[in-house]
């Protein structure tokens, strides 16, 4: 499993490279896409699994008319499509076999909320592209959370006594945490260093520390959704990682944090 990770990471690594860095923006933009619809189906998969194709089929729909809201330059547009998202479930249940159940609104809300959960930040990491400098801000979130996230799996696993939340992640550590915001911590600033960004100053570093502490609540969250459902992995699309869901789950967190940052300063 461990060695699966790895390889996972060094052929994945140079590719988030070439495709963020030099590589055409519509060819990431689409795997930005491809990406929101992988984590939307395994979405689904843990917190319905019998979901009907039609309710399926109108979440992705949904997440590319956010997408294509956005590549298009018509950003007005979100609300009316967030406004679709919430009702359009309530339609298709218009032509569902059989009596009304109390079940169909804990349908309805699963339907409307999976978009939002796994494609609307997502669609935010394309608009933070489309910013001056915006791959390079891509590239310090990837280095803040994937730091914190692989420091806290390496000190947890060496130093972890004390449980974070062991109702919901028994594995999780203080001192995993502790080590995760340490690692975002020095990945932040040495980045900063080398691609000046931002002044390296209190700002920057409150920053960063934000933006580990939503990694790591999104790393916790996404574990509530599978515990509360018994399942141990969104997927497995990526060895050694699991799902696409359990790969980005800290990014989902992350990515308005940086967004609203970015957007107010």
């Amino acid at each position: 499993m461990h060695l699966k990770r790895w390889l996972t990471a060094l052929v994945g690594i140079p590719a988030l490279i070439l495709v963020i860095g030099p590589g055409p923006r519509w060819v990431l933009y689409a795997i930005l896409l491809a990406a929101a619809v992988v984590a939307l189906l395994e979405f689904y998969r843990i917190t319905e699994p019998e979901l009907p194709g039609i309710f399926r089929w109108t979440g992705v729909g949904v997440v590319c008319a956010f997408f294509a809201a956005v590549y298009f330059r018509h950003v007005l547009l979100l609300p009316a499509i967030a406004a679709l998202t919430a009702l359009a479930p309530m339609v298709c249940h218009l032509w569902i076999p059989g009596q009304p159940a109390a079940d169909w609104t804990a349908r309805i809300g699963r339907t409307c909320w999976g978009p939002f959960y796994t494609g609307v930040p997502l669609v935010l990491l394309m608009l933070i592209d489309m910013r001056p400098s915006g791959n390079l801000w891509i590239f310090f979130l990837l280095t803040v959370v994937f730091a914190g996230d692989t420091s806290a799996y390496y000190v947890g696993k060496g130093f972890g006594k004390r449980k974070l939340n062991a109702r919901i992640s028994p594995g999780k550590t203080w001192a995993g945490a502790s080590g995760g915001a340490a690692g975002s911590l020095i990945g932040g600033i040495l980045f900063i260093r080398m691609f000046p960004i931002h002044p390296l100053n209190l700002s920057a570093v409150i920053l960063i520390l934000v933006l580990a502490a939503a990694g790591q609540v999104g790393d916790l969250a996404e574990s509530l959704l599978k515990r509360s459902h018994g399942i141990k992995d969104s997927g497995a699309i990526l060895p050694g990682h699991g799902g696409l869901l359990d790969r980005i789950d800290a990014l989902i967190f992350a990515i308005p944090i940086l967004y609203a940052y970015l957007y107010i300063c």
